[in-house]
């Protein structure tokens, strides 16, 4: 459902970018997704038994998958950015991300702070 939410999210921003001049109304929003599953639904246009229970939230992403609004790219869970703020992670896989970033880490030692130094 949260892939849903996201070309909700995602559509709504490129009319309000194209409104702005700043992305072309034929450019496709590209969504980076980590289920496959999801994927796999929204870009299979064939109805089948299995599917038939499908919320109407993924007809729509199939919908702007179809029109050409949006195109869904796999990115493997290891390498999802966006896991560092939404997901509890290890400090690890928190270090991994926040480099793929191109965020450095900032170290300072409160003990060679006084007092002193946070009078105004």
């Amino acid at each position: 459902m949260a892939l849903s939410e996201a070309t909700q999210e995602a559509v709504w921003l490129k009319v309000f970018l194209c409104e702005l001049g700043e992305m072309a109304s034929d450019e496709a929003v590209k969504i980076y997704e980590d289920n496959q599953g999801s994927i796999a639904l929204a870009k299979n246009p064939q109805f089948h038994k299995r599917t038939k229970h499908i919320d109407i939230r993924y007809h729509f992403v199939r919908e702007k998958v179809e029109d050409g609004q949006v195109v869904l790219q796999y990115v493997s869970t290891t390498d999802m950015l966006a896991d560092m703020m939404t997901k509890a992670i290890t400090a690890t896989q928190f270090h991994v991300l926040r480099t793929k970033l191109g965020i450095q880490g900032y170290r300072y030692d409160l003990h060679s702070v006084g007092p002193q130094s946070f009078l105004c």
